[in-house]
């Protein structure tokens, strides 16, 4: 029956990269999806939810547009002519993702649910596949939470609100997440009434209190009922009306809804694998246990994506499909730093991380951790924008380097790309500032923390310096 180099089980950007790279290298490939090439990227998660946040930014930029000056009247939001635009998105960007464009590139392309049967076999629409190679990448799914009532309302999740055609007038979202919080903001600005639920001290829990802060106050001023510390307890129906009982310091509350959008987190899926034949083992979680270098349990198998449950962003499972097929195929012994992956919450103030925030860096180094953060009240294009509301934070270790970095703002996911770059190069805070910088635009927000790194440590040379100066002043020549 032959011998695959490589068979990759799902076909999302972890799997649709590994297959790709390992064909383009002359290995014998073979990809086996269960629905439709593309993953959750494409057709439920980053290319649909940005499209949505596009529109919702319009409607935002339209009814704020007084205070410039502009006046244009009421707005109004078509929801089918939006999820039209979503649409359109998704299937200008599909043909790339495509079983076609796969087997253009020399992949071979199976639909069907593989199942291992053996440490180095899978099965496969009655067929028995034997490979040298294997790699899971079979993704995650949203998560509906065991809630009193909840299943029988049929909640939205981040699969199926692409479906809706018509506004919900009362939207309760659970979870303050990035899915919750970028959702639930651009359900606002569209039209809805929107209460989001989250049981944490604050929206965004794994961001700097500062950014979290600033996008609760978004949310606020957008027309977002924020809950936070607020417990979910059960899901009533009474007449033709549904209403969310939370509890929040020990006293129960009603919250009348039309939707409810269950926006928290997401499982491994791993069902119907056979991970157990194969040897594979799983975590606590249901994820799929890898090493540094995605190598599973079996030294036959590697896995990457969202099944593994590292670091749940569509870069971070391209960088695993790359880092498998150079492993796996070639003997290589890559690893991936997660800590220089960054991550972007698209609400508005955008939310950007990389690497360690301001409590793991003082944890790590304690005092002798370095953080710079200026305030966008200073910087020229925020107060020429009319859009002040967020900083930049730099982190460095005890020599400098940079270790983290946080930016709150407009294109803030276009600013941490640059400390990415910083960071790989191993650069120093004071470092960015030898750079120039285009004036005026957002990125000099880099600029000024690494200035103020700068001039802290010219600083502490200032007896050094002054006395060389006095010493010059001194041996200049009288005329």
């Amino acid at each position: 029956m032959g011998t695959y180099d490589l068979v990759v089980l799902g076909g999302g950007t972890a799997g649709l990269t590994a297959a790709i790279g390992a064909a383009s290298q002359g290995a014998r490939t073979l990809l086996v999806e269960r629905d439709r090439t593309g993953g959750d990227c494409l057709w439920t998660g980053c290319v649909p939810s940005k499209a949505l946040l596009t529109v919702a930014e319009r409607v935002s930029a339209v009814r704020t547009a007084g205070t410039f000056g502009v006046h244009a009247g009421a707005v109004t939001v078509d929801l089918a002519a939006a999820m039209a635009h979503v649409k359109q998105a998704i299937a200008t960007i599909a043909p790339h993702d495509s079983p076609e464009r796969l087997r253009s590139e020399g992949v071979e392309v199976v639909r069907g649910t593989g199942r291992f049967t053996a440490p180095d076999r899978i099965e496969v629409g009655g067929r028995t596949v034997r490979f040298a190679r294997a790699m899971v990448a079979t993704g995650a799914a949203p998560l509906v939470p065991p809630i009193p009532g909840l299943r029988e309302m049929e909640p939205l999740t981040s699969d199926t609100v692409w479906d809706l055609t018509e506004l919900p007038r009362r939207l309760v979202v659970l979870g303050g997440g990035p899915i919750g919080a970028e959702l639930g903001q651009a359900f606002a600005r569209l039209g809805s009434q929107v209460t989001v639920v989250e049981m944490a001290d604050g929206l965004l829990p794994r961001e700097e209190p500062a950014a979290r802060e600033l996008v609760a106050d978004a949310l606020a001023a957008d027309g977002v009922d924020v809950r936070v510390r607020t417990r979910a307890v059960r899901v009533e129906q009474h007449a033709d009306t549904a209403q969310l009982v939370v509890e929040c310091d020990g006293t129960e509350q009603a919250v009348p809804f039309d939707q409810v959008l269950a926006a928290l987190g997401r499982r491994p899926v791993i069902d119907g694998l056979g991970l157990a034949s194969a040897g594979v083992a799983v975590d606590h979680r249901g994820a799929v246990a890898v090493d540094g270098r995605l190598r599973t349990s079996n030294p036959r198998i590697y896995a990457g994506g969202d099944v593994t449950m590292l670091l749940p962003f569509t870069h971070t499972a391209s960088t695993h499909g790359a880092t498998v097929v150079q492993n796996a195929l070639f003997g290589l012994r890559r690893s991936v730093d997660h800590e220089r992956i960054p991550w972007v919450t698209f609400t508005s103030p955008e939310v950007a991380r990389v690497g360690l925030s301001v409590a793991e860096a003082r944890e790590r180094f304690g005092d002798r951790a370095r953080v710079r953060t200026p305030s966008h009240a200073h910087l020229d294009r925020a107060v020429a924008s009319g859009e002040t509301d967020g900083f930049a934070t730099l982190v460095g270790d005890p020599r400098g380097r940079i270790v983290g970095a946080t930016v709150v703002g407009p294109r803030a996911g276009e600013t941490i790309g640059e400390v990415v770059a910083w960071m790989a190069g191993g650069a120093k805070l004071s470092t960015i500032v030898r750079s120039p910088h285009a004036y005026p635009t957002w990125n000099e927000d880099l600029t000024a923390a690494s200035l103020e790194e700068l001039r802290a440590r010219l600083h502490r040379y200032r007896p050094i310096t002054g006395a060389l100066l006095r010493l010059r002043r001194g041996r200049t020549p009288r005329r």
